[in-house]
């Protein structure tokens, strides 16, 4: 909509919320709720997009700029309603439209679609109507200003709560907020909004009144889905919010193919992308930018945040987070996969098992019980259990690389920074400290001791100490019992001993 310019409304201070946080950048879906009404507005690829801040513009402006950066932000330094923070965005457009379609909405509505914008826009423009109101019928009408109708239907008015009398509070069609004028009546209406009214605001509703007196067209029209233009104002209307988009996205997802067990316990962030044939167990969480591919079944009991999941991988009771899961891999149970984690086609993370910075080979195995951080580990190789990879020495983080179709043995440390060469073995309990070369055993364990009677002598009066006296004292009983009848200095005994 090349004439189309948007503003959007995000300058409240949200004392409701009471958090540090500005109400607008609470999040829900995976996306601050000003993220969300932004992608609905971008969907519509408007002329131009101004933001209002003001109460903490100093985290709401960046935010704002981050996701739009060709977005203009304008300051509206007192909150003294929605027809002076109008005011201030055509202000600091250096070209303020006079022409078009001016649509004003709210940064505190995460369920609105860029469909719904769509159409509201297409028909405000088809009625030549110099404003248009974005309505919803709901049964609970407190706090909203009401759409004031005369007796053939036509829109008189929209009247706020507080100045509303008992016949108009009893209307059930409500003000969204979301409002379309025509750009030349606009420019010239938001002067002549005053404050005349129980909050000494200037409502941007007002226009209203002012197109109705001038004889010019105003409609409303009501959207079927009015939860769209609902907003949040404290934590339990975020939460609610954050369920029905929450019902919304994993619905939509069924519905293309994608196979839910749960969805009561199952949550999709908005930018989460599936493939038809995904199957997800109950207690499945998908954050961020997820990517599953088609045949994967993750969960249950997984989270996973900005992972890619290859076709037919299987990730069960597991936490992931910016890691990569090739084709026909494993992961889990109870594995915990950090940032920079890749896991090659049919590999294998398995039970207990840590990684962080680490590439794995296709077909490679980490079973069970293991930290793997800052490592490469090629093709076919396998690791025992119990190994560590021990990358940092108290100053500087070292990379450990294992070569193709190695085997390790259980309990092994790799002190890095080391090199496994290609086919080599370690031993069980190795302390690796130096390169293995290709095809060689390495082992740094030295042949067993055993010091006879430590714990008798060294732990005396400990339970151990009278544990092992009592199997000693058995030892001796059972070697006694083996004696010949004739007993030690007799007979033959005394001999075979002098003979030894």
């Amino acid at each position: 909509m090349s004439d189309l310019t948007v503003i959007v409304l995000a300058a409240g201070g949200g004392t409701r919320m009471k958090s540090k946080t500005p109400k607008v950048l609470h999040r829900i879906g995976g996306r601050s709720m000003i993220g969300h009404v932004l992608a609905a507005v971008a969907a519509l690829e408007p002329a131009r997009v101004v933001t209002v801040v003001g109460h903490q513009r100093e985290l709401v402006g960046p935010h704002v700029s981050e996701l739009r950066p060709e977005g203009v932000l304008a300051v509206q330094d007192e909150q003294l309603g929605t027809g002076h923070a109008v005011r201030v965005a055509l202000a600091a457009l250096a070209d303020a439209p006079r022409e078009g379609t001016v649509l004003v909405a709210y940064g505190d509505t995460p369920l609105l679609e860029g469909a719904t914008l769509r159409a509201f826009t297409e028909s405000h423009r088809s009625a030549g109507a110099a404003v248009s109101i974005l309505s919803g019928i709901v049964a609970k009408p407190f706090g909203y200003g009401r759409i004031v109708r005369d007796d053939a239907g036509v829109v008189q008015a929209i009247v706020e709560e507080k100045d509303a009398t008992d016949a108009q509070r009893a209307i059930t069609e409500i003000n969204s907020g979301i409002l379309a004028f025509d750009a030349a009546f606009l420019a010239e209406a938001i002067g002549r909004i005053g404050n005349d009214n129980a909050k000494g605001e200037y409502y941007l509703t007002d226009a209203v009144a002012l197109a109705r007196d001038a004889g010019l067209v105003v409609t409303a029209h009501p959207v079927e889905d009015a939860l769209q233009t609902e907003g949040a104002n404290d934590r339990a209307q975020l939460a609610e919010l954050g369920r029905e988009l929450n019902r919304r996205i994993v619905t939509r997802w069924m519905r293309e193919g994608v196979t839910v067990m749960d969805p009561a316990t199952t949550w999709i962030d908005a930018d989460v992308v599936l493939a038809p044939d995904v199957t997800l167990l109950p207690g499945t969480q998908l954050l961020g930018a997820t990517v599953v591919a088609e045949d994967a079944v993750v969960g249950p009991d997984t989270t996973l945040e900005d992972c890619e999941i290859g076709a037919g991988a299987r990730v069960v009771r597991a936490h992931g987070q910016l890691a990569v899961i090739g084709a026909g891999a494993s992961v889990g149970p109870f594995a915990y996969l950090r940032p920079g984690t890749l896991l090659g086609a049919d590999g294998k993370i398995g039970t207990f098992v840590e990684t962080k910075n680490a590439q794995i080979g296709e077909g490679a195995k980490v079973p069970h019980l293991s930290y793997v951080g800052d490592a490469e580990i090629g093709e076919g190789t396998n690791i025992g259990a119990g190994t560590i990879f021990a990358n940092y020495d108290g100053v500087a983080k070292h990379r450990t690389s294992v070569g193709r179709h190695a085997k390790t043995g259980s309990n092994n440390t790799f002190v890095a920074p080391v090199v496994i060469g290609d086919g080599a073995s370690t031993g069980g309990g190795t302390v690796v400290r130096r390169d293995v070369p290709p095809g060689a055993l390495a082992v740094s364990t030295s042949p067993q001791r055993n010091l006879e009677g430590w714990v008798v002598s060294r732990r005396a009066g400990t339970a151990q100490a009278a544990a092992a006296q009592e199997a000693l004292g058995a030892v001796v009983a059972d070697a006694t019992d083996e004696q010949p009848e004739n007993g030690p200095g007799l007979g033959g005994g005394t001999a075979e001993r002098a003979e030894s």
